[in-house]
């Protein structure tokens, strides 16, 4: 089953450095936008702001570095001028709420080739299946967002993980982001066929 959730907003660093859960005890999942043009995403950046997308220190720089390095595996390439996707992350501590739909896997959609719009007949959609959740202590959400239309398109995250110090933090981090990409199973257009082998900006 997999969900798509709300963004939420805010968080410090400071609250993610206790505890020591493992990333393989975390409840990983992940959902998505049937608005979502996923075949047409290359480039991305990570959204400036408040917290820890912002954060300059050791594990805010680990988080980005596992990120790019899952992006570059799957073909997407970093662009600061008008990029396809803005990449956020947050860490949460605490039990939170989380408000979701009952979807079908996103490969499938993508292979499919599905998407739907403002144009899509009502009788034609999907439509989405709410479920709500709540999630354990320690929780790293991924979000992807459509730059052209400033929406989420894609949730991953991984609950019941928090972060010790040091370099167990590191490590439990990195391993994090890679299980939750390992729920965005998309690739760019092309780029299994060696299409898609442009120079990084």
């Amino acid at each position: 089953m997999k969900f798509i959730s709300t963004l939420f907003v805010g968080s410090s660093l400071a609250l993610a450095l206790s505890g020591c859960f493992a990333a393989r005890e975390a409840r990983v999942e992940s959902d998505y936008s049937y608005a979502g043009a996923f075949r047409r995403y290359r480039t991305y950046e990570f959204v400036t702001g408040e917290g820890l997308a912002a954060d300059t220190s050791k594990l805010g720089e680990v988080l980005r570095d596992a990120i790019r390095t899952r992006m570059k595996v799957q073909g997407y390439k970093p662009s600061k001028r008008r990029p396809d996707l803005l990449v956020n992350f947050r860490v949460y501590e605490g039990d939170m709420r989380f408000r979701g739909y009952a979807q079908e896997d996103i490969s499938r959609w993508v292979n499919e080739e599905k998407i739907e719009d403002d144009e899509t007949p009502a009788e034609q959609r999907t439509g989405y299946q709410p479920v709500r959740m709540l999630l354990a202590e320690g929780t790293l959400l991924i979000t992807l967002i459509d730059n052209r239309t400033n929406r989420a398109v894609w949730n991953g995250y991984a609950s019941g993980v928090t972060v010790p110090t040091g370099v167990q933090g590191e490590v439990v981090l990195r391993r994090s982001v890679r299980s939750i990409f390992d729920q965005y199973r998309v690739f760019t257009a092309g780029y299994l066929d060696g299409n898609n082998r442009e120079t990084e900006e």
